[in-house]
């Protein structure tokens, strides 16, 4: 009788990879909003306790529709590049980084550029 493996992608992680991505398009950082600051506090304080470094999570969202993945990025932007293409360029980056890192496939990136820093 064969076994069946089943590999399972944790959410964090796939959400670390985006911001990675993301953040690897020069002038780009990955803004977390006011909710996920507080559940970066809990999550850090949570594995520090457990002796862990987290990754990088907050600032992404993301749900499954099915076997792929919708990922919601946040960012801020430099003043110097115009936010549709720098915008353009994280879809980009995510949408290739996301499936080779974790093998989850990519549905959507929407990017919303929340601020421009000057």
């Amino acid at each position: 009788m064969l076994e069946t493996l089943e590999t399972v992608v944790a959410a964090p992680v796939v959400a670390a990879v985006a911001v990675h991505a993301a953040e690897r398009v020069p002038g780009v950082h990955v803004q977390p909003g006011v909710a996920a600051l507080v559940s970066s506090v809990v999550r850090s304080a949570r594995q520090h306790v457990k002796g862990l470094n987290p990754a990088p999570v907050e600032g992404v969202r993301l749900r499954y529709a099915g076997a792929a993945v919708l990922l919601e990025v946040d960012v801020v932007i430099s003043g110097d590049d115009q936010a549709a293409a720098v915008a353009r360029a994280v879809q980009r980056s995510v949408r290739a980084a996301v499936p080779e890192l974790t093998g989850v496939e990519v549905g959507s990136v929407l990017v919303t550029v929340v601020d421009v820093a000057c």
